[in-house]
């Protein structure tokens, strides 16, 4: 699983809950759709299986989850791609190609990993961008869409790891803006030191940061980053299998009435989830989702 720490339930067991105001910006009335899924469980063509009444996907966005930013013997960050990862790239034409011809980003979620090494503590601007030369190159070689970032499983300041400093995510973000591939999409998970510091960054490094959305499943919590508008935010997020339909189908309305311009889903598996899906695409999209079988799609 993702994290204990994004239940609903989890989160509803913690004090009270203050959303800071996002800032007012010009609405979207097509909101972006996001579905984060466990490659180690299931297969990320998944995404492909689901399209609006007018034929177009259901989704906008896929995301593989999940690379990992590890620490070398030398205390150098580097990039890990686990086995089923690394699988799911290597199956590009099967898992990939066929999402993006139908106009699905595919993007890659680079996580912590219980290791002395996060995006909020590199000790050097030289050292992040050494990471992003290795991002880069997973990028480039399958042909994705951009990345994702996500401070989780990182204790800054614990055992041999460093502190977080106010610099290392801003250096981070800044390489990987100059490096990634000309339209790559670089989106944040508003968790961690990473999404702290970067509230205090400079306005040109968060104007490189397309997205920035909630990470906690199941609440409607709009983040706060300076200058940023909500066409450029994801208020809403659901786990698609254990946040009610209920529930996904009013924060859908919520991020449409309010003007946000992603919705940010978890955990797509195997079967005919369209009944689900339609509870938000109703609401997104004005339509229902058809779950299509894939040797039926073009």
């Amino acid at each position: 699983m993702k994290k204990s720490i994004i239940s609903a339930l989890a989160f509803a067991g913690s004090a009270t809950l203050v959303v800071a105001a996002a800032p007012v910006a010009a609405a979207t009335d097509d909101p972006l759709t996001v579905a984060y899924v466990e490659v180690n469980s299931n297969d990320l063509s998944l995404v492909g299986d689901y399209a609006l009444e007018d034929g177009t996907p259901a989704f906008d966005v896929a995301i593989i989850f999940a690379a990992n930013i590890n620490t070398d013997d030398d205390g150098d960050a580097y990039l890990h791609l686990n086995e089923r990862v690394q699988e799911t790239l290597d199956d590009a034409e099967n898992q990939i190609r066929p999402l993006q011809a139908r106009g699905i980003k595919v993007t890659l979620s680079l996580l912590g990993n219980h290791d002395a090494s996060g995006f909020a503590n590199f000790p050097t601007r030289e050292a992040a961008e050494a990471f992003a030369d290795q991002v880069d190159e997973v990028v480039t070689d399958y042909g994705l869409d951009g990345v994702d970032i996500d401070d989780e499983w990182v204790s800054y300041g614990s055992g041999d790891t460093a502190p977080a400093n106010a610099d290392s995510a801003a250096w981070l973000v800044d390489a990987l803006d100059e490096k990634l591939p000309a339209g790559s999409i670089i989106s944040l998970y508003d968790i961690g030191a990473t999404a702290q510091t970067l509230k205090q960054a400079p306005t040109e490094t968060l104007d490189r940061l397309d997205y920035i959305w909630n990470p906690y499943y199941g609440t409607y919590r709009p983040p706060a980053f300076p200058g940023v508008g909500r066409e450029r935010l994801g208020a809403a997020a659901v786990d698609l299998t254990a946040t009610s339909s209920g529930t996904a189908a009013r924060l859908a309305a919520d991020t449409v009435s309010d003007g946000y311009g992603v919705f940010v889903t978890y955990n797509l598996t195997p079967g005919d989830h369209s009944g689900y899906i339609s509870a938000f695409t109703r609401e997104l999209n004005g339509q229902e989702a058809v779950h299509e079988s894939p040797d039926l799609q073009d």
